[in-house]
């Protein structure tokens, strides 16, 4: 992701080639084909005319259907839907809290199962869209117990310590989310032949065109669409180095706002992914036989001092203190990141910190026009396509906003960039 100060300025204003998903069959005599789940297809086919049927039935003005949505132990997304006033939802603060059985996601226990959703953000319903001048609604929230206090899983809560207090620098983070798609089986991605890999190493998949190169885009398109619709700040997509990869770029966003956008768009995501029968994973080394890129939740940040005249010292200096926690940070950005950064394929290993201009194959990147402008942002490479957008921003803000000395550390040179 670029930041440019144009863009920023326009957007902060406002989770193994392919097998296709099967298309809907047009004249079934029922609304299922009559058999049971198929793994590979992920389900029998449906009759858009059935499903139209009741999509098309009108809603009542006076209500909403609102779409509670939340993060559970494992960080993987829930939900579950309730009936609103209309009048009454169209204000995070006018939404009533709602409950869930948290002995059924890890949250709680059997005896005292009750775990309170506390509504954060309310965004815009694409999948139950309607034409009466009224939204169904997706409600962005986090957890509780009955007493008030929050869950242990609750890291909204504990990020948002580190960005009360310090609004006035107005940081800026934009999260690059890469995600693999597999076909249902769990084994083969999209683009590659069952069973084996593609004739083809790496190169052309990279914002590919053509049928032979991009896998996956329809579903990342539909994803980007969704998004839009819901009022998320999405500012691109494009095909990734693996076939069946994909990423898309949320943000900028200010502050918390960029953990709850990026969770929500994880949702949407998957949502769309079940429409396609695809399967989609986080997991940030999705194919360690081979020479493949894995996936990543590259994170842009930019204080409003970096974003002014000579604000290049300040990304210096907080690259420096990012370096002096480095295994700190590597702790909170994600499962199974070990395999992922190795040094190779453009990573820095997990056990080494750097920073350079223009060079992905370290911890840390500076923009070239950054370095020209003397002002802008950097880029930490680290985080994992699975990590906690909370846990990875809050974390940041926590170091970088320390009021500490920490040793100076050398760039890599331009020559290993």
């Amino acid at each position: 992701m670029k930041f440019s100060t144009a863009l920023i300025a326009i957007s902060v204003g406002t989770a193994s080639a392919f097998t296709a998903a099967p298309a809907f069959r047009t004249k079934p005599t029922s609304a299922l084909k009559g058999s049971t789940m198929d793994v590979s297809s992920g389900k029998a086919s449906l009759d858009p005319s059935v499903v139209d049927r009741f999509n098309a039935l009108p809603f009542d003005q006076n209500k909403v259907l609102a779409e509670y949505v939340w993060v559970d132990a494992k960080g993987e997304l829930r939900s579950k839907t309730r009936t609103l006033a209309a009048d009454k939802a169209k204000l995070v603060e006018q939404l009533p809290k709602w409950n869930f059985d948290g002995s059924s996601t890890d949250q709680a226990p059997g005896d005292d199962s009750e775990v309170i959703l506390n509504p954060c953000k309310i965004f815009r319903d694409p999948f139950r869209p309607r034409d009466d001048g009224v939204d169904n609604i997706l409600v962005m929230c986090d957890t509780y117990t009955p007493a008030g206090e929050p869950l242990p899983t609750n890291t909204r809560a504990w990020a948002n310590q580190f960005f009360e207090g310090n609004e006035a620098e107005e940081t800026w983070f934009g999260l690059e989310q890469e995600f693999t798609l597999f076909n249902m089986d769990k084994v083969t991605p999209l683009g590659w032949p069952e069973g084996g890999a593609p004739n083809r190493g790496q190169g052309p998949y990279y914002c590919s065109v053509g049928a032979e190169n991009s896998f996956g885009r329809s579903i990342t398109d539909a994803m980007y669409k969704c998004s839009l619709y819901a009022g998320l700040d999405l500012s691109g997509t494009n095909g990734e180095v693996m076939p069946g990869q994909q990423e898309y770029q949320v943000g900028p966003c200010i502050g918390i706002d960029a953990g709850d956008q990026l969770y929500m768009s994880r949702y949407i995501l998957q949502r769309v992914c079940e429409e396609f029968q695809v399967f989609c994973t986080l997991f940030p080394k999705p194919i360690t036989e081979g020479d493949w890129n894995g996936a990543g939740m590259h994170t842009n940040v930019s204080t409003k001092t970096m974003r002014e005249a000579g604000g290049l010292e300040a990304i210096k200096t907080a690259i420096y203190k990012l370096g002096a926690k480095h295994s700190e940070h590597i702790d909170m950005y994600g499962s199974g990141n070990e395999l992922r950064l190795t040094g190779l394929h453009e990573t820095a290993s997990i056990n080494d910190f750097s920073y350079g201009v223009a060079n992905r194959g370290a911890s840390i990147r500076i923009g070239r026009d950054t370095e020209a402008d003397g002002c802008g942002y950097f880029e930490d490479r680290r985080p994992s396509s699975n990590a906690d957008p909370y846990l990875v921003t809050g974390k940041i803000m926590s170091t970088i906003m320390e009021d500490v000395e920490v040793p100076v550390i050398t760039p890599l040179s331009k020559q290993s960039a």
